[in-house]
């Protein structure tokens, strides 16, 4: 919960119209979490109760859908960043989205693009005079990808499918 009084004064006081509005404008520009929209409204100098109410309207109105948010986030963060479930997960969980949102997010990922990234990430790390010990090799790949956020178990499916295919 955001500790309005430790924050000190706030940017700017708008009034509960004026802030609707900001706050109206600021969804329609790109889809945010509740919680952003939230922090934004404390920055307009809003109390936690004006905040809620704010909220709410933005949430009717339709400006404000945290189950669109998870899906535009979830594949956004995928497509652009590549990044896995897991780290998918760690950023929703920062923005405060709901276990169902989330899972609402990370359903919208297509499996099989899911595992063609991963293994075209495995691809893009694998140097073109490849070492005899290929062991080095391919824990610095996985490391390299449960950064990313990706599951152990696909990360050594793609690394044996991708080894096993240069040694023939």
């Amino acid at each position: 919960m955001f500790d309005f009084e430790s924050k000190g004064k706030p940017k700017n006081v708008y009034s509960l119209k004026e802030a609707q509005l900001k706050a109206a404008d600021f969804c329609a520009y790109q889809e945010r979490s509740q919680q952003e929209v939230r922090d934004k409204l404390y920055t307009y100098g809003l109390y936690p109760d004006e905040v809620e109410e704010v909220l709410s309207r933005l949430i009717v109105d339709g400006f404000l859908n945290e189950e669109r948010f998870a899906i535009a986030y979830a594949g956004g963060k995928f497509r652009v960043k590549a990044w896995g479930r897991k780290k998918i997960i760690q950023g929703l969980k920062q923005h405060k989205v709901s276990a169902y949102c989330t899972q609402k997010g990370l359903d919208s990922i297509d499996e099989q693009e899911y595992r063609d990234k991963l293994c075209a990430l495995v691809q893009k790390k694998i140097p073109p005079s490849i070492p005899k010990d290929t062991y080095k090799l391919q824990h610095k790949i996985a490391r390299y990808l449960f950064g990313k956020g990706y599951e152990q178990e696909l990360i050594w499916q793609c690394l044996r499918e991708s080894f096993d295919s240069l040694d023939h």
